[in-house]
């Protein structure tokens, strides 16, 4: 019994089917058996009928053609079926043949080695006469249905008469792995990521279905976790809002997530279904004309003196330029002293809508508030986005249990250190991280101290760092505070805070829930406990 291409190949005709099992019944156990072998070489198709590899002596290409074949006229006949045509077998089985060969020789696993190849005629319903002569074909290169008992004795005979060295039983082993193809399953991550986040956005679209049961609603508070599909829903609303010819603003406080939902609504393809305004609090202020404070630590002039200014300013707003709707994303972000601002540009006190979206568990900044108006507040229960392994991380630090459908992936892993440490074995695991996926794919997020690196980014203006966000060819570098409402496929925590503060457990809950399929956490595990508790070491490999 030889070795096998397929062990279930497919055949043409019975004919073929009829030679390949003549052959297997004669071949030896170190030659090589083949059926319907394809090449596609050139954007030119080829196929070999039957291939047999003879150890110790070469390969043999076979072209069969059953019913009654002869040559007339210088030309090959056969009768097939009730018609007959006119073919050419040499020529067939000769193209296909250099066809192989040059696949075979492209491939390194080959190395262009020599060995003995030919080709040959299969008639195995028609009689072959000892005279038999054309140009193109020597007598020995036909096989008739009398020569079939003998085959593989004549296959020998012919392959022998080439110069090349025998091709060995070894050549045979590799020539059977170079036809098997090269794409061996392995374990690609991008690939795995990239089923899981299909998913993950079919169920988030499903939770459209929200927004369809409060359409006649117009003061609704959506609160969720972590990966439950709050921002999209956010942009969903925005659109469709605005999709029937109101007046929206799509808000939030980051500049990051700001960004991404200017590139959000920017996707959409009809101009009349986004929103009048998408961006942060402070920069729909300065749309109006406010001045915003000279530097960041300016603390009095954003969190008191800009909100006041706004809402005076909105106070003047013409009735062309205030919002039917308010649509707020990351809300729990918002001060007491911002919504008067919000509010007072909408057309109607009392009419029009205020949609907000918040999460109780990332209020990472030292202010508190909400909205000064009833809403009816909806539930997201479900994590869609995280994988199961991510999301056990971070459940216990979400307002509320959270059933997790994210799929499954890597283990989460703790890499212990001080947290003096953090930031270099963070970056000593993003170079690791490389090996299998893309810069693209990586943020590496810092709990304390911002990274070198963003510190550098930052120096050029909050567009040109942002921007980054966006490079095919860069790992991005954040704080937690600035990365809300933002996610990555991987997410290396450098956990570098030296001294709990007030805010520490939901610092750590935003950078535990912002990556999608593999998170790194590097930082030291009594740290982690003492905030976020035993449950959380524990889950983390």
């Amino acid at each position: 019994m030889p070795r096998l291409l397929d062990d279930e190949p497919s055949f043409t005709t019975n004919s073929e089917r009829l030679v390949h099992e003549l052959l297997r019944d004669q071949l030896g156990p170190d030659d090589l058996l083949g059926a319907g072998i394809r090449i596609t070489r050139r954007g030119q198709d080829r196929e070999i009928d039957i291939l047999v590899g003879l150890a110790g002596h070469g390969v043999v290409s076979l072209e069969v053609k059953g019913g009654a074949v002869w040559l007339a006229d210088g030309s090959w006949h056969q009768k097939w079926k009730g018609s007959t045509r006119r073919i050419d077998p040499v020529e067939q089985v000769r193209q296909a043949t250099y066809a192989l060969r040059d696949y075979v020789d492209a491939d390194t696993r080959w190395e262009r080695r020599r060995i003995r190849w030919t080709h040959a005629v299969v008639l195995p319903h028609t009689d072959v006469p000892d005279d038999f002569a054309t140009p193109t074909c020597a007598r020995e290169a036909v096989f008739g249905r009398d020569d079939l008992s003998g085959m593989v004795s004549g296959l020998r005979r012919l392959v022998d008469q080439q110069r090349n060295p025998p091709a060995t039983a070894g050549d045979l082993l590799d020539l059977r792995d170079v036809l098997g193809g090269r794409f061996p399953p392995q374990a690609d991550r991008i690939a795995e990521a990239g089923e899981r986040e299909e998913r993950a956005d079919q169920l988030t679209e499903q939770q459209g279905m929200i927004l369809d049961a409060v359409r006649m609603l117009h003061r609704v508070e959506v609160r969720g976790g972590a990966g439950s599909g709050k921002t999209w829903l956010a942009v969903e609303q925005a659109r469709r809002l605005s999709a029937r010819g109101q007046r929206v603003a799509l808000v939030c406080y980051s500049r990051g997530l700001a960004a991404y939902l200017e590139r959000s609504i920017a996707a959409i393809p009809n101009r009349r279904h986004r929103p009048a305004f998408v961006g942060t609090f402070h920069a729909l202020g300065e749309r109006w004309g406010a001045v915003l404070p000279e530097t960041t630590d300016d603390k009095e002039g954003w969190e008191v003196r800009l909100p006041a200014d706004m809402t005076g300013l909105a106070a003047q707003l013409p009735d062309g330029q205030r919002y039917d709707a308010v649509v707020v994303d990351e809300a729990q972000d918002f001060s007491d002293t911002w919504w008067p601002a919000l509010l007072g540009a909408l057309r109607s006190e009392e009419e029009s809508g205020v949609y907000v979206f918040s999460d109780e568990s990332q209020r990472v900044f030292a202010r508190y508030g909400g909205p000064p108006l009833a809403l009816l507040p909806l539930m997201l229960d479900t994590n869609l986005r995280n994988t199961r392994q991510i999301g056990e991380t971070f459940t216990d630090l979400a307002p509320f249990r959270m059933r997790l459908k994210g799929g499954d992936g890597p283990d989460v892993r703790l890499v212990e250190c001080a947290p003096g440490e953090a930031v270099d074995r963070a970056d000593d695991v993003v170079d690791e991280l490389l090996d299998h996926w893309r810069p693209q794919d990586i943020a590496l997020l810092t709990t304390g101290s911002r990274h070198p690196e963003q510190k550098e980014r930052q120096e050029r203006g909050q567009d040109h760092y942002w921007a980054t966000f966006w490079d095919d060819d860069q790992v991005f570098y954040g704080h937690v505070l600035g990365f809300k409402g933002l996610e990555r496929r991987v997410v290396v925590l450098a956990v570098n805070e030296k001294e709990r503060t007030e805010r520490s457990r939901e610092r750590l809950y935003v950078g535990l829930s912002r990556a999608r399929d593999e998170l790194v956490v590097c930082g030291d595990p009594d740290y982690l406990k003492e905030v976020a508790g035993a449950a959380l070491v524990r889950s983390l490999r």
